[in-house]
């Protein structure tokens, strides 16, 4: 159970990578309004879900609930939408690759933070050293796909 898990997360990233790149085009042909195109996005995702939802049922049950939670809850959307407009605005402009291993940079960071502290009330997950290890992996990673050129170049003189 846990393979297909993984690999179906594995897939949402990569669904985040062509999701900026779409969008990105998007906007292209919206006269470069980052703005607008992270609107249609979101307007058809919650098309999607709203379809998604009623299938499932449950919906009623689900917003009476909805009331009774603190506004906190509520900032997924306002995080999702800065994200959206973020890579619309960032991938024409620093490069797909640069925004997407800055992105996971981002979220292995926090991440990190949120499983060792159980911020956001989730559960408690210590970072154990070896995953701290496999996150400064990533991160030299990281460094290395966004300057690894001007490295090689500097030591080629």
């Amino acid at each position: 159970m846990n393979a297909v898990l993984f690999l179906l997360a594995f897939c949402v990233g990569l669904f985040i990578s062509v999701q900026a790149a779409v969008n990105s085009q998007l906007a292209h042909a919206l006269h470069a309004n980052s703005v607008v195109a992270a609107w249609i996005s979101f307007t058809v995702g919650t098309v999607v879900l709203g379809i998604a939802a009623f299938a499932r049922g449950g919906v009623g049950e689900a917003l009476g609930a909805l009331v009774h939670q603190p506004l906190w809850k509520m900032s997924g959307g306002l995080l999702g939408a800065a994200f959206v407009f973020g890579t619309v605005f960032l991938a024409p402009r620093i490069g797909l690759l640069n925004l997407v291993v800055l992105v996971i940079a981002g979220q292995l960071m926090m991440s990190m933070a949120i499983d060792n502290f159980g911020l956001v009330n989730m559960a408690v997950r210590k970072v154990s050293n070896i995953r701290l290890a496999g996150a400064l992996v990533v991160v030299a990673g990281v460094a290395l796909t966004l300057f690894g050129d001007r490295i090689v170049a500097a030591l080629e003189r």
